[in-house]
């Protein structure tokens, strides 16, 4: 009877454990800093980076990178459809969901220098994720806060969440 009883509990956590191991698959582990977020002044400022310090490498098109200006300007958008294709416009309507308030112009006057990990297929240690944050659209003063996170969708996890006060 104890034979049958333990037969039958394996049998059941075998189909019970094999449904939910795709539910519980743990996100990537990411360690990150960034730097400062300097208030907007003309077509300077606004520029966020997000750097990658240590931990897993994340395939971009895995990620998506939400924004949440509420306290600067009671918006939120999210970077999606990653990576952005290099050349052109940084990042056009079809990578932006909510509001738009990412500067959308290319490399050149106003554009966000330096490299750039929406344009590449990994995220790995040493890379960063940067975006300016448009004034026309979202103005961020001294003391505002944003908060961004990055997403890994897969697993429906938040990877990196930051919040960030311009100084």
């Amino acid at each position: 009877m104890v034979a049958i009883v333990v037969i039958l509990a394996s049998t059941i956590s075998v189909f019970t454990l094999a449904f939910t191991e795709d539910a519980n698959q743990p996100g990537p582990i990411v360690g990150q800093s960034s730097d400062e977020l300097v208030p907007q002044d003309g077509s300077d400022g606004g520029i966020v980076r997000i750097n990658h310090i240590a931990g897993d490498t994340i395939q971009v098109s895995n990620m998506q990178v939400i924004v949440d200006a509420s306290d600067a300007c009671g918006k939120q958008g999210r970077l999606v459809n990653l990576p952005v294709p290099s050349g052109g416009n940084d990042i056009d309507q079809s990578n932006i969901e909510g509001d738009d308030i990412f500067d959308q112009r290319a490399y050149g006057f106003d554009a966000v220098p330096g490299p750039n990990t929406i344009h590449r297929s990994e995220y790995a240690a040493g890379e960063q994720i940067a975006f300016r944050v448009t004034g026309g659209s979202c103005s961020i003063n001294q003391g505002d806060a944003i908060t961004v996170r990055v997403a890994h969708t897969p697993t429906n996890s938040v990877v990196i969440k930051e919040t960030l006060t311009a100084a």
